[in-house]
């Protein structure tokens, strides 16, 4: 019998949401995304420690304040375990712009550019690469121009109709609507508990999906954060779903039926369509407490992520001899 994993990817792009090179090679993805939070804890295992060691003895020759050190080494260490991950999966790996710039249109874009050249010097094409930003208006204005320089993007932090219909108008490669994170305010707020087909992240993706094809938007729709196979299973037939190898290595041992739940031949009922100007935009967003309050949560995260992953490289650069 086939594992609902393999009858996964009969239907769906399957994505490793994951810097664990071990992994990757076991799952077999076609894409990999990663983030500040994920390249933290790849720090600390043993078997990244040549790419870190490497990253350091870098940034030890290069001049400038401690701090700005530090920060650059951490870029360079993003781009590293990118390099690395870019050998294993025959499609694309997606990049983090730092999330402390999350409000800053032109700052995104020198640094999305900058993570495109880091690439660039290590063998790695812009196509092979994913810039992935927030899902804020300045985010999303910052990808509207790098798509029209040929810099496919990956929207994340999405949590709303509203960010999807604004990245669908900006010409956005792919967008990462996230499901768990949905979920999780939803639990915490209401108190219940919800099966999948009820499940708010499940219902949210479920509606964007609809949004885009029955527009003909050519949008990728990539469901993200997921906290169970449940969910996972509710949105199979979405475009590409990116999966944390616990629920993969589940998905793998499951040897039941998959039934597809998505078809961009019949979507569903699509809702009404959303004004995507700055206004309508920052309204709808204020509107929405949960999308709100994800989004900003999410940003603080993965900058404290950010933060922490600086320190430990601080530290490391200042146990180099000198």
């Amino acid at each position: 019998m086939t594992s609902k994993l393999e009858q996964l990817k009969a239907m769906t792009v399957v994505v490793a949401d994951t810097g664990d090179l071990e992994a990757i090679k076991t799952f077999r993805p076609v894409d990999c995304t990663t983030n500040p939070s994920l390249v933290l804890k790849a720090f600390e295992l043993p078997q990244y420690k040549d790419v870190i060691d490497a990253a350091v003895a870098w940034g030890s020759k290069q001049g400038g304040s401690r701090d700005a050190i530090a920060a650059a080494v951490a870029d360079r260490l993003a781009v590293a375990f990118g390099a690395e991950v870019s050998k294993l999966v025959p499609g694309r790996v997606s990049t983090e712009v730092n999330a402390d710039l999350s409000f800053d249109t032109q700052a995104s874009l020198d640094k999305a550019r900058s993570i495109i050249a880091a690439y660039k010097e290590l063998g790695v094409p812009r196509e092979k690469i994913l810039i992935k930003l927030a899902s804020t208006w300045e985010g999303i204005r910052a990808a509207e121009i790098l798509q029209k320089e040929g810099i496919d993007c990956n929207l994340t932090l999405l949590f709303s109709l509203a960010q999807a219909a604004a990245c669908a108008e900006a010409g956005v490669f792919l967008i990462s609507p996230f499901v768990g994170r949905i979920l999780d305010w939803h639990v915490k707020a209401s108190g219940k508990t919800f099966e999948p087909e009820e499940d708010p992240g499940v219902l949210s993706v479920r509606a964007i999906y609809a949004y885009y094809k029955t527009r003909g938007i050519k949008t990728v729709v990539m469901g993200a954060s997921f906290r169970s196979t449940g969910e996972i299973e509710a949105l199979a037939g979405c475009d590409r779903l990116t999966i944390a190898p616990a629920l993969l290595e589940k998905l793998a041992a499951d040897e039941g039926t998959l039934v597809r739940k998505l078809d961009p031949a019949n979507p569903g009922t699509s809702p009404a369509t959303i004004a995507a100007d700055e206004k309508s935009f920052r309204w709808a967003l204020n509107e929405d407490q949960m999308a709100t309050e994800k989004l900003s949560e999410g940003i603080r995260q993965f900058a404290k992520d950010l933060r922490t992953l600086r320190s430990l490289v601080a530290a490391k650069l200042e146990a180099v001899p000198a």
